[in-house]
């Protein structure tokens, strides 16, 4: 999954929609490669571009995006790129729009933990509020509405901040480290060329008489 080694006690988080969304993905995608062939024989499949391109992005946009909490930091698997973020370099934990780890060297979004927004929270429920990492809580106990435990971006802010809260309470986090930790920041080069390729074939097919 990832371009990074995962050692040790690892947890990944994916969000339970976009597992939906892929696999509606890979229905539509293979339902019109089925009607396609039917109508038209195999032959028609040449123009298929449109169909393929549908079942990749849902691999790509919603089947493979995770957050990875492992032992030597945190890792994004976002579309196009893989970011590590270890321990040492986190500075913050933010959900206002997604998932958000804060380091001196920036901020990196998780495609894989979109935040509910602000109407997030009408639904939320006490006991939604109670039990989470410290780090979590504003002013007067107050909880973001992407901090919920019902949201994608507050679950895998829980799993971050718990292991976080864990290794600063054990004293095995230097905070002096932050500004001289790198941040691995990983491209999907082939994930890039073959959403290039289906887009070109995609527009061959729809343009091309």
């Amino acid at each position: 999954m990832s371009s990074v080694p995962h050692a040790g006690n690892v947890e990944v988080f994916k969000a339970p929609t976009n597992r939906w969304f892929a696999w509606l993905s890979w229905l539509v995608a293979a339902l019109g490669l089925v009607v396609t062939a039917a109508a038209g024989g195999p032959a028609a499949l040449v123009g298929a571009g449109p169909l393929l391109l549908i079942g990749f992005l849902g691999w790509l946009l919603f089947w493979m995006p995770s957050v990875v909490v492992h032992d030597a930091g945190i890792t994004l698997e976002n579309p196009f790129r893989s970011v590590n973020v270890p321990w040492a370099a986190l500075v913050n934990v933010d959900t206002r729009y997604a998932l958000t780890l804060v380091t001196p060297a920036g901020s990196y979004v998780s495609w894989a933990a979109p935040a509910p927004g602000i109407w997030g929270g009408r639904n939320a429920r006490p006991e939604d509020l109670k039990g989470l990492p410290s780090a979590t809580y504003g002013p007067g106990k107050s909880v973001r509405p992407g901090d919920l435990k019902t949201t994608d971006s507050g679950q895998a802010a829980r799993l971050v901040r718990g292991r976080w809260e864990q290794l600063v309470e054990a004293g095995s986090l230097d905070a002096g480290n932050a500004e001289t930790t790198a941040v691995r920041v990983t491209f999907r080069w082939p994930a890039v060329a073959a959403t290039a390729v289906l887009l070109a074939a995609s527009y061959w097919a729809v343009a091309v008489p």
